[in-house]
């Protein structure tokens, strides 16, 4: 299923993607064996969740066919969410956005993303 999939990004980790090419997982990750992805539905949640107060972040977009069979979806949180068993390569990023921490787990989102799981 081609789809766009979500990576939120503290500002030093979207550093490291520039200047590496390459990003091969937040602390979260290397300790679940994947990196965490998000839906464009899931992605406002997983910042209130996950990234409450902790600056400013970076949203990432990539399309899913672009994984192939490294891109699983799995239950979390009630809802399927996109795990990845790979990297993330800077040429992969379709577009991207800088998000301002507006306090409490709110964050400045592009009008097309919602509250979702």
């Amino acid at each position: 299923m081609r789809q766009a999939v979500y990576k939120l990004l503290l500002a030093y980790e979207w550093e490291l993607l520039e200047e590496t090419g390459v990003f091969l997982g937040a602390p979260i990750d290397f300790s679940d064996g994947y990196i965490h992805l998000s839906t464009q539905d899931q992605v406002v949640g997983t910042a209130g969740k996950h990234f409450k107060d902790m600056g400013p972040l970076v949203l990432a977009e990539f399309d899913s066919a672009e994984f192939g069979d490294t891109l699983i979806y799995e239950p979390a949180r009630g809802s399927m969410f996109p795990h990845l068993y790979g990297k993330l390569r800077r040429a992969q990023v379709k577009q991207y956005w800088h998000l301002q921490d507006l306090g409490g787990g709110e964050y400045s989102f592009p009008s097309q993303f919602k509250a979702g799981s």
